[in-house]
C-alpha cells in the first residue's frame, strides 16, 4: 500500500479498523517516519486507539485522543491540538475514525484541510464476519454513510474478516471473493488484507498484498 502523510481507517463497529490503525501507525515507525496517531472515535469508550497508549509512546509515536477515553464518561469532545496534527506536514498523521456514520460525523471538521492537502488515504475496513456488513451490498451501504458523515471519500479498501482469536486462514481465504466484489461495487482498489500474524504466516503466498497484525492489548487501568 502506498504511504500517505495522513491515513484515515473507517468501518462499522467490530471491523477492526483501531486495530490496523495501531498496526500501521507502528509499521510507518519501522520505515523511520514521524508518526502521530489521532483517534476521533468518540462513540465507542470501549476498545480504542488509546488502550494502545503505552505501545506506541515506547515506539516514539505521539498519541492524541479524547480527554474522556477510557472513562466513564463519553462526551462528543475532541483535543484542539488534532487541528495540529492535520497542519503539521513533519509527522505523517494516522487517524481511527469512530465507528459508523455517527462516529464519523467528527471527522467532518478536518476533511477540508486534508482535502486540501490532498496526501492521504481513507480506507474503508471489511469484516465479513460481522452481521450488519455481512454481504457486500451491507459493507457498501455502511460506507457510503460514512463516506457521507465525514466529507471524505474513500480511496481504497481493507480486508479485514475476522471472528478474534478463532480465525483460521479459511476464514479469511473465504472473504477475499467479497472483499474483491465490495471493491468492483465501491469502485475503488482493494489495498490490503489483514491478518493476525500466525494467520498471516500460514497464508503466506496465498493472499495478494497481505499485512500481519499483532493483536491491540487493552490496558484498563493505565
Amino acid at each position: 500500500m502506498d504511504i500517505k502523510r495522513v491515513t484515515l481507517f473507517a468501518g462499522h463497529y467490530g471491523s477492526g479498523k483501531t486495530n490496523i490503525a495501531v498496526n500501521w501507525a507502528l509499521y510507518l515507525r519501522r520505515q523511520g517516519y514521524a508518526v502521530t496517531v489521532a483517534d476521533l472515535d468518540i462513540v465507542n469508550p470501549y476498545f480504542r486507539t488509546k488502550d494502545s497508549a503505552r505501545e506506541l509512546e515506547e515506539a516514539g509515536i505521539r498519541m492524541i485522543a479524547s480527554p474522556f477515553a477510557n472513562s466513564n464518561v463519553d462526551v462528543p469532545a475532541l483535543p484542539g491540538e488534532l487541528y495540529a496534527v492535520v497542519d503539521d506536514k513533519t509527522s505523517h498523521a494516522v487517524l481511527d475514525v469512530g465507528g459508523d456514520d455517527r462516529g464519523a460525523l467528527a471527522l467532518g471538521r478536518y476533511s477540508p484541510a486534508i482535502r486540501e492537502e490532498n496526501d492521504y488515504a481513507m480506507l474503508g475496513v471489511l469484516n465479513f464476519a460481522r452481521p450488519l456488513t455481512a454481504t457486500p451490498a451491507d459493507a457498501v451501504e455502511v460506507l457510503r454513510e460514512v463516506e457521507a458523515a465525514g466529507s471524505l471519500p474513500f480511496t481504497g479498501l481493507i480486508n479485514n474478516t475476522n471472528i478474534g482469536v478463532a480465525t483460521t486462514p479459511e476464514t479469511v481465504l473465504q472473504s477475499v471473493k467479497l472483499a474483491e466484489e465490495t471493491a468492483r461495487l465501491m469502485g475503488l482498489p482493494l489495498v490490503m488484507t489483514t491478518a493476525e500474524t500466525s494467520v498471516a504466516a500460514a497464508l503466506a503466498g496465498q493472499v495478494k498484498d497481505l499485512f500481519p497484525l499483532t493483536l491491540q492489548t487493552i490496558h484498563l487501568f493505565t
